[in-house]
């Protein structure tokens, strides 16, 4: 997939979080996320990375600013996939009752939706293990279980917030490959919170880089690099490049606010 003229999909201006306490997480956030573009935002902890994931989806209001869905008649989608730092499933369930649960809610019966959930878990490469428990999983595989049960429902967007950061580097380079073919063969929207410069480079059509509290974009950086990735453009000057430049962007902004 490459990065192309597409439409506003999130336009998110002048965004603003001010909790209870009176902290100030989010001051002045602008962007505009194109539909099927894959964005990674990097910062600092405590810079409101998460806040404002959780925002896009609805699951807090902002305190100033707008975020618009100009793509969608302005209306939020009603399905949007979120994949957590922990897989956060149901030990007490097998993997097809964990995948299975956003379309429970939803009302839609176990036999209608088992197609949905055996593709979704194909797509993970886990349709063997539909009757398997969490705790005979390794750490990838939960993730990869978390991961059909955000896609279930075939949801435009998909918001990740720091999938992969309790995993080993070899697994989770694993599952950033396979992250780029699933988006590569959906239309999704992707925005991926991550700590980690290198992944984010590596999976992204542009990285946003925030700064220290209160949260702000500070740079845009778009990553040119074809789709797919592999080991060649990990160990390439261009990737090194990019992770220079977003490195640099990161410790600027601790600079600036210091």
């Amino acid at each position: 997939m490459t990065a192309t003229k597409r439409q506003t999909l999130i336009s998110l201006e002048g965004v603003a979080k001010t909790y209870g306490s009176g902290t100030l997480a989010l001051d002045g956030v602008s962007a505009a996320i194109a539909r099927g573009s894959f964005v990674s935002l990097v910062g600092p902890s405590g810079c409101g990375k998460s806040t404002l994931l959780r925002m896009i989806a609805g699951l807090i209001e902002p305190s100033a600013g707008t975020i618009g869905w100009p793509a969608s008649g302005g209306a939020r989608p009603a399905d949007i996939g979120f994949v957590f730092q922990d897989a956060t499933l149901m030990p007490w369930a097998r993997v097809f009752e964990n995948v299975y649960l956003p379309l429970k809610l939803k009302g839609v019966a176990r036999a209608e939706a088992e197609p949905r959930i055996m593709d979704a878990l194909s797509r993970v490469g886990l349709a063997d293990f539909a009757a398997a428990f969490p705790r005979e999983l390794s750490g990838g595989m939960r993730m990869r279980v978390s991961i059909a049960r955000a896609l279930v429902t075939e949801p435009p967007v998909l918001l990740m917030d720091e999938p992969f950061a309790a995993l080993d580097e070899f697994t989770r380079e694993k599952l950033d490959d396979d992250l780029i073919d699933l988006w590569s063969g959906q239309n999704w929207t992707v925005i991926f919170v991550t700590h980690s410069v290198y992944e984010s480079v590596y999976l992204s059509e542009r990285v946003l880089v925030m700064g220290a509290r209160p949260g702000r974009i500070l740079r845009d950086i778009p990553i040119g690099a074809p789709f797919p990735r592999g080991r060649a453009f990990r160990e390439s000057t261009d990737y090194l490049a990019h992770c220079s430049e977003v490195s640099a962007a990161l410790r600027e902004g601790m600079a600036n606010h210091g």
